[in-house]
C-alpha cells in the first residue's frame, strides 16, 4: 500500500488530507502534528476565541472522530526530527519512524521572538497556537494593563480583544502608522483613528528596549506599566526540517508551480511554502487561504494532476465593529497609489492599490459582498474612474 506522510496538521496539512480522501485516493495517510490539541483553525485564536466570545472548541477543523471515519493516521504530540529524502523515512521524537511513499512537507510557521532584556519573563506572551490563545485569554480576562508590541495584524486583533475584555491596551511600534508595510500610511492612519476611538493608546516611532516585570521601557526611556505584554512582530516560516534534508530553502521551502520540492516525491504548502506564482513571481504567503488553497492543490498534485497553483491571495480581519477582506499582492519595493471608494471616517469604503493604472490589491471595509468585485481586478490594467464603489 502506498503511504503519503504529511508534516504539519494545521490547515493545510488537514485539508491535503480531505482533498486526497475526497478525490478516492486509498493510500495509507499519517499525519503528524507536534501539536497535543486535535487540528485546529488559526484565525479563531486572534478574534472570537481570544475576545471570549467562542470557546476554543469552535476552532477545530473537524470532530475528533471524523480522522479514524476517514481512515487518517493523526499523530499528535510528536515532532518530525529528521528526513531522508533517499530512504523515505521520516524520524519522529517519538523513535517512531515512518517509511512513505509521498510527502508532504505543511509545518507552518513560527513566532518570531523578542531580544530584549526581561522577553522571557512570565507575563510575556505570543500568540500562535490554540494553548497561547487560551493561556491569553485568561490573562486578558483579569482586565489589566496591557502592552502589546507589534501593529500588524495579530498586534491589532489582539488590542481589539484585549479592550473587549476591560484591559488598557498600549501599543508599540517603531513605524509611523500601524501595519504601514501592508497596506500605506494612509490606511494605516485609518487604522489608528480606528482603534484609537476604542481607547487603545499608540506609541510609535518607538522601539522597546527592555520588558520590566511591572512595565515595558522604550527606546526614548518612557516606561509603560503592563501586568501582560504581547510580542506580535512576525512570523517564520518552519523550514529546518527541511533545510537539514538538503531541501532547497529560501525564505521558504522552494516549490515550483506544482508545489513539488527540489527532492524527488516531496511536496509542500501553507506558510512554508515559497513557489513560482505565474501572475507574481515567487511568493511565500501566510493567509488562511493560501493554507487551505496550496493544501488542495499540493493533494491534487500528488495524484498526478496537472496543478498551477495560481491563486489572488486574500485575508479576512474582525476588530471592534470593522470587519474587512483584502485581496491582492503588492510586491516589495513597489509604492502603489491608494484610491479610495467611499468615505474612511464612515468604517464603509473600498481601497485600492494602483501601480499606474494596474491594480495590484483591493479591501473592503464593512461592504460585504465586494470581495466578489475586487477579485477580478487583480492584475488588470483599469480606467481607475471606473473602479466599483
Amino acid at each position: 500500500m502506498t503511504t503519503i506522510a504529511i508534516v504539519g496538521a494545521g490547515l493545510a496539512g488537514v485539508t491535503a488530507a480531505q482533498t486526497l480522501r475526497e478525490s478516492g485516493s486509498d493510500a495509507r495517510i499519517v499525519l503528524v502534528s507536534d501539536d497535543e490539541h486535535a487540528p485546529y483553525d488559526h484565525p479563531p485564536l486572534s478574534k472570537a476565541v481570544l475576545a471570549g466570545d467562542d470557546p476554543a472548541e469552535k476552532a477545530l477543523l473537524h470532530e475528533a472522530s471524523w480522522y479514524a471515519e476517514h481512515d487518517i493516521e493523526l499523530v499528535l504530540g510528536a515532532e518530525a526530527t529528521t528526513l531522508d529524502t533517499a530512504a523515505h523515512t521520516l524520524t519522529l521524537d517519538t523513535g517512531t519512524e515512518i517509511t512513505w511513499d509521498q510527502l508532504l512537507l505543511a509545518p507552518g510557521s513560527t513566532v518570531r521572538r523578542l531580544d530584549v532584556p526581561g522577553a522571557d519573563l512570565p507575563h510575556v506572551h505570543y500568540l500562535r497556537t490554540m494553548a497561547q490563545s487560551t493561556a491569553l485569554r485568561d490573562r486578558l480576562a483579569e482586565h489589566g494593563q496591557v502592552v502589546i508590541i507589534g501593529a500588524g495584524w495579530i498586534g491589532l486583533e489582539v488590542a481589539a480583544a484585549a479592550r473587549a475584555h476591560g484591559c488598557e491596551v498600549h501599543v508599540v511600534d517603531p513605524l509611523a502608522t500601524p501595519l504601514e508595510r501592508v497596506v500605506g500610511p494612509r490606511i494605516g492612519q485609518w487604522f489608528a483613528d480606528v482603534h484609537a476611538a476604542h481607547d487603545v493608546t499608540f506609541h510609535l516611532g518607538e522601539g522597546v528596549e527592555e520588558i520590566l516585570e511591572d512595565g515595558v521601557r522604550l527606546s526614548s526611556g518612557t516606561v509603560l506599566p503592563a501586568t501582560t505584554v504581547v510580542v506580535g512582530i512576525g512570523v517564520l516560516p518552519r523550514t529546518d526540517l527541511a533545510e537539514a534534508a538538503g531541501l532547497e530553502v529560501d525564505h521558504g521551502i522552494v516549490c515550483d508551480g506544482a508545489l513539488r520540492t527540489s527532492a524527488p516525491d516531496v511536496w509542500a504548502a501553507g506558510d512554508a511554502a515559497s513557489w513560482d506564482h505565474p501572475r507574481f513571481g515567487r511568493v511565500r504567503l501566510e493567509h488562511w487561504s493560501n493554507a487551505k488553497d496550496s493544501g488542495a492543490a499540493a493533494a491534487r498534485s500528488m495524484l498526478g494532476e496537472e496543478v498551477t497553483y495560481d491563486p489572488v491571495p486574500s485575508f479576512f480581519s474582525d476588530q471592534y465593529d470593522v470587519g474587512l477582506e483584502y485581496a491582492g499582492h503588492v510586491p516589495r519595493g513597489v509604492e502603489p497609489e491608494v484610491v479610495l471608494r467611499g468615505d474612511p471616517a464612515t468604517n464603509e469604503f473600498l481601497a485600492f492599490w494602483l501601480d499606474g493604472d494596474r491594480v495590484l490589491a483591493g479591501m473592503h471595509v464593512n461592504t460585504w459582498g465586494a470581495l466578489d468585485e475586487i477579485e477580478p481586478l487583480i492584475g488588470t490594467t483599469v480606467d481607475r474612474d471606473a473602479l466599483p464603489g
